[in-house]
């Protein structure tokens, strides 16, 4: 099948990287991540990453650690570096070209982010990861994916989750949770459904990014989604 998607932002979170473990990555959940973005960059579909950091250090209660919102934050944008890294090693492994950027200047290991070299990247059939979020504190990564995606001017964000789309409730707690097939912006936040933080979800909004969230922990899933089969769930203006 050719692919629907020219350009494609892939967000992942943190957590997905740990698999069955509590903390830190599952070299299997790596590996499956790696073989389904090198199927779809195979196809010449270009593709960007944005990584979270919450398997490896989550933003804690100030009150509880002493530590303040902001160091906390930097700490955080750190811990998406390191799964940046190990996403480009694995990638690299199988045969694919990359580029790491990172939004905090740190030479030895990242280019820094400059979007036109990031766009060149991509265009030259290069796999390119974005670490360190947005460079600030108070911005989650999904910020920088749709900020990123918005830059780079991607067509689709893929939000790459646990669960295979949106639903009434959240179907780990409720059996009669019903999934949406496609849903607006605007349904998503009267009906209070949480895609992303609300700063990410109204950079798509207003910049009419479409949004389609899916179950990247199952093979193949990425490389339907990027050939347009209905899998997920799409967010659209």
């Amino acid at each position: 099948m050719l692919p629907k998607y020219k350009r494609i932002l892939v967000k992942l979170s943190g957590e997905s990287l740990m698999g069955d473990k509590s903390f830190g990555m599952d070299p299997a959940i790596l590996a499956q991540y790696a073989h389904d973005i090198k199927e779809v960059a195979d196809l010449g579909v270009q593709v960007a990453i944005v990584i979270g950091g919450g398997n490896i250090y989550r933003g804690m209660n100030e009150a509880e650690t002493g530590i303040e919102r902001a160091h906390g934050d930097y700490m955080g944008m750190l811990a998406t570096v390191i799964n940046g890294m190990a996403m480009q090693a694995m990638l690299e492994k199988i045969g694919v070209f990359t580029r790491l950027q990172s939004a905090i200047k740190m030479e030895q290991i990242a280019e820094p982010y400059i979007r036109r070299r990031a766009i060149r990247h991509v265009e030259k059939g290069r796999v390119v990861i974005f670490g360190a979020g947005t460079g600030n504190p108070y911005f989650t990564t999904d910020t920088a994916g749709s900020l990123r995606a918005i830059e780079i001017q991607a067509d689709v964000i893929l939000k790459g989750t646990r669960v295979d789309g949106i639903y009434t409730a959240d179907p780990e707690k409720d059996p009669t949770a019903k999934k949406y097939e496609s849903i607006t912006f605007q349904e998503c936040i009267s009906k209070n459904l949480r895609v992303m933080d609300m700063t990410a979800f109204t950079l798509c909004m207003e910049n009419k990014l479409p949004i389609i969230v899916f179950d990247m922990n199952q093979p193949g899933n990425l490389r339907r989604v990027a050939c347009g089969e209905k899998v997920g769930t799409l967010v659209k203006v």
